[in-house]
């Protein structure tokens, strides 16, 4: 599994080729802002998801009257994508559908993952290809963990998460197995824009939020060091770290659609929030993340 690097006089990226995951990002000084992957608290960094978002009730979805079969988050994760092109500061892993996602997803298609460092921010580029004769569906997003705290001597609960402005969102509702419930509620924010981080904020498993502010940054008022994710094409935005544990890191994850309703085995077709894609067609989603 060969990584691959990426920098610039800013920004140094290590990328795996395994759901074209990021294993590194450190700025010029050589702090390190992505997390590590300790499997005390969770092993991966920041996988890529496609073509389906969290959990499937039963592990199943419907297409055309057929039932399929998916794990949480797709296959993605646990894929592993081919080097398109690199240069120094961008690379672009692509992936083709194949008799393995066929048996999963029936849909021919075409997945490019593209890295890209524009001065002190990374630019993340989704680019998916209808390549069959029928409509396809699926769902992408990212995952991608941070280190809390960023710099030595301060703690998780010295940082916050901030709205770039003020925002109401809506918290969605989740089971106690973590399928959509329908009881959506409102997530009040200190100020209208912040969230101060505590580990108990997770106790219940992620966060998850609609009709936000689309773009948020991770810092501390005792640092100097942070962490910007703007994502102006994805609706949903989940905030997450291993529940009930003193996890040091945070996901701010940038998501297009949601799991599966409580006990309903979801028909594709039918579910709104997906991304519907005509034959033939692209669709590009972009999202950046800004390193100071």
């Amino acid at each position: 599994m060969e990584l691959q690097k990426i920098g610039n006089s800013k920004l140094q990226v290590v990328i795996s080729p395994r759901a074209a995951e990021m294993q590194s990002i450190q700025d010029n000084s050589g702090t390190e802002y992505l997390w590590q992957g300790d499997p005390k608290y969770w092993n991966r960094r920041a996988y890529n998801i496609f073509p389906y978002i969290a959990r499937l009730t039963e592990g199943s979805y419907l297409y055309k009257g057929k039932r399929y079969n998916m794990s949480i988050h797709g296959f993605l994760p646990e894929t592993q994508m081919d080097v398109e092109h690199i240069s120094e500061n961008m690379v672009c892993y692509i992936l083709k559908s194949s008799d393995a996602t066929l048996k999963d997803y029936p849909f021919p298609f075409e997945l490019r993952i593209s890295y890209t460092l524009q001065d002190n921010m990374i630019q993340v580029t989704y680019d998916v290809l209808n390549c069959g004769d029928e409509r396809m569906f699926f769902g992408i997003g990212g995952h991608p963990g941070f280190c809390v705290p960023i710099e030595d001597g301060l703690s998780f609960d010295d940082y916050i998460l901030e709205f770039a402005e003020k925002c109401s969102p809506v918290r969605i509702g989740f089971s106690e197995n973590v399928f959509l419930n329908g009881h959506d509620t409102e997530y009040a924010l200190e100020d209208g824009r912040r969230i101060p981080l505590q580990h108990d904020l997770f106790d219940d498993d992620a966060i998850i939020l609609k009709d936000v502010c689309r773009k948020i940054t991770l810092k501390s008022n005792k640092g100097t060091k942070s962490v910007t994710v703007s994502y102006p094409d994805m609706d949903y935005l989940g905030i997450w770290h291993r529940p009930k544990s003193d996890a040091p890191y945070v996901c701010i994850e940038p998501w297009t659609s949601l799991c599966s309703r409580e006990g309903i085995v979801e028909d594709i077709e039918k579910q709104p929030d997906l991304v519907s894609l005509e034959p033939k067609k692209r669709y590009i989603n972009t999202w950046t993340i800004e390193i100071v």
